[in-house]
């Protein structure tokens, strides 16, 4: 279960950078409210997750999870550059995530 409570506060990340983004420095209010629900769940759910993994291993999964994300939504909805640079360092930061998947 605490895989599933970590993947659910990543995808949460994801959410809270793309709505905070939306945001506009939090003047747009329904954007804003979803930014801070968002956060708020990712969080929880990541307490959740930590009852039974370790703290490094659940901490970068959810951060790179965020990143790797964000990174995705912003080249898919934002108009954001794929570049050979960007792409291969988000590769990097999956590899670093199986790695580290594989090791617990």
């Amino acid at each position: 279960m605490s895989w599933i409570f970590l993947l659910l506060a990543g995808g949460l990340e994801v959410v809270w950078a793309f709505s905070m983004k939306l945001s506009h420095g939090f003047t747009r209010p329904v954007a804003s409210i979803i930014t801070l629900a968002a956060m708020g769940g990712s969080v929880a759910l990541l307490a959740l997750a930590m009852r039974e993994l370790p703290l490094g291993t659940a901490y970068m999964i959810w951060t790179g999870i965020g990143a790797l994300g964000a990174f995705l939504v912003g080249i898919m909805f934002l108009g954001e550059a794929l570049t050979p640079m960007r792409a291969m360092a988000a590769s990097m930061i999956l590899a670093g995530l199986i790695t580290m998947k594989m090791a617990s």
